[in-house]
């Protein structure tokens, strides 16, 4: 699973591309390979794998990412972030994340990004600068990046407690200064 996520692209373009766009093969591809495995962390019948840093990481993509990718503009979506950022909290505080190479770690950090409570933001950013600032100097810049994205999350939620892109798919109103926000180009993620 690990290979199938960060191996098969050819550059970090194609990478991010492939993990941060919509892309319908990719998506049918997590689907055909992952679906059921998926169910299988949600059930607790891999929790022998958070013993293991790469194993952690595996249930991590598995529950957070891999959600996003098969029920896009649907709540399940986001319906096991919470267990995905315990495994990532959990973790971290033990220091797993810290063997691992540093794009793994980006995957290992995003439930913080993803989380809708502050401190979780803050955490976010905190560990995303360090990440950078410990990134090879030829790959500051593409660390650069997930900071950027770390700092933007952490601005939505700092003014809005919420994302208010999630709104429509999760039944939740938006309030006005949400519905302004929503009408700017390029709002939410």
């Amino acid at each position: 699973m690990l290979a199938f996520w960060f191996d098969e692209a050819a550059t970090a373009a194609e990478a991010s591309a492939r993990w941060f766009g919509h892309d319908d093969a990719f998506d049918t591809a997590i689907r055909a390979r992952f679906s059921a495995l998926r169910e299988e962390a949600i059930a607790s019948r891999l929790d022998a794998w958070l013993a293991d840093p790469h194993g952690r990481l595996a249930l991590i993509l598995l529950v957070d990412q891999f959600s996003r990718n098969l029920f896009r503009g649907d709540p399940r979506a986001f319906e096991h972030d919470p267990l995905a950022r315990r495994w990532s909290v959990e973790g971290i505080d033990a220091g797993a994340d810290r063997t691992l190479q540093p794009i793994e770690r980006v995957f290992f950090y995003l439930p913080l990004e993803h989380s809708e409570a502050l401190a979780d933001q803050q955490r976010s950013v905190a560990l995303f600068t360090s990440l950078r600032d410990e990134a090879p100097a030829a790959r500051r810049g593409e660390f650069d990046v997930f900071l950027d994205y770390a700092r933007r999350h952490h601005h939505v939620i700092a003014r809005h407690g919420r994302f208010p892109h999630r709104n429509a798919v999760l039944g939740r109103t938006s309030t006005a200064e949400e519905a302004a926000y929503l009408a700017q180009p390029g709002a939410g993620f």
